[in-house]
């Protein structure tokens, strides 16, 4: 873990601090003409190829994920949650938080999705969608907030999933859809509502979208936090008019949407937070170095 730790600090020091701001051009850069399809910087593809060779890839993946995993995909380095909140909060000094983290293959929503993959999809599953995001050829979203309820309580997810022999047939609309605009997200997990009748706990159910090949699946915009809308990631509002995902695509089972959302959140919330805690840390030496430079000046005249 040590020789891992002083890597990335490296990686840090000689590839990620020095092109932030380069970083932030490409990425304003790479919006598609229609604000709707993004594509991965210049940049963001050459430091993610050489992450992969400096053994930085998927350091989010746990042992306990890893071993459910498909064979022969890129598995990390086999640390805990734990060990990698260490490394993650190193990743969350870089400006963009999640910077370091995309070019590690170590950014949300993926690292969610793939664990939600390895512990609740089926092996074609894993094969056709898991593999790839493992490997950083693909990314994916993730669909649960909408604009009518309050989406924290996944109770309250509304969006409709009838019930049609073969599919289910989905109407409705969600945002806040992180990663939905990138060109490079392939697969989408939506929660939805399947079975009303259920307890409440249990009327929620995750499918499996194709975001190239479901029809009825449009991007209406992306949305915007102090007028950033935070290219190349972005966070989207969608809406699906009868759109129709093969019930194959479930995860687990449905009904099981709401369990799956509970065991999802403890990594992501250690992964977010971690970042936040290394965000502060950047910014506190940020001022402190200000303080010092205008202290020095003073001094100076």
């Amino acid at each position: 873990f040590d020789a891992i730790k002083a890597e990335l600090l490296a990686f840090m020091q000689d590839r990620i601090y020095p092109n932030e701001q380069e970083f932030a051009k490409q990425s304003h850069a790479a919006r598609g003409a229609n604000g709707v399809e993004w594509t991965h910087p210049p940049l963001l593809v050459e430091l993610m190829v050489e992450a992969k060779q400096r053994g930085l890839w998927n350091l989010f993946l746990p042992v306990d994920s890893a071993e459910l995993a498909p064979e022969g995909a890129h598995l990390g380095r086999g640390l805990t949650n734990l060990q990698y909140a260490d490394l993650c909060e190193i990743m969350g000094t870089s400006i963009h938080a999640e910077f370091a983290a995309c070019a590690t293959n170590c950014a949300s929503p993926d690292t969610g999705n793939m664990e939600t993959l390895a512990r609740f999809g089926t092996e074609d599953q894993k094969r056709q969608w898991l593999a790839p995001l493992l490997d950083g050829s693909i990314r994916s979203c993730f669909a649960m907030t909408e604009p009518d309820v309050a989406s924290s309580d996944a109770t309250n997810v509304q969006i409709d999933m009838r019930d049609d022999g073969d599919a289910y047939v989905v109407n409705g609309r969600k945002w806040w859809c992180t990663g939905a605009g990138s060109l490079h997200c392939k697969v989408m997990i939506l929660m939805g509502k399947t079975e009303p009748d259920a307890p409440a706990h249990a009327q929620q159910s995750m499918l499996l979208v194709d975001m190239a090949n479901t029809k009825g699946l449009t991007l209406v915009r992306p949305l915007t936090v102090f007028g950033d809308d935070d290219s190349p990631k972005g966070h989207m509002e969608l809406t699906f008019e009868d759109a129709r995902i093969p019930k194959e695509n479930v995860l687990w089972a449905p009904g099981k949407g709401f369990e799956i959302a509970q065991r999802r959140l403890g990594p992501g919330r250690i992964h977010h937070c971690m970042r936040a805690i290394g965000q502060a840390e950047r910014a506190l030496a940020l001022t402190a170095a200000r303080a010092a430079h205008a202290a020095a000046e003073h001094a100076s005249l």
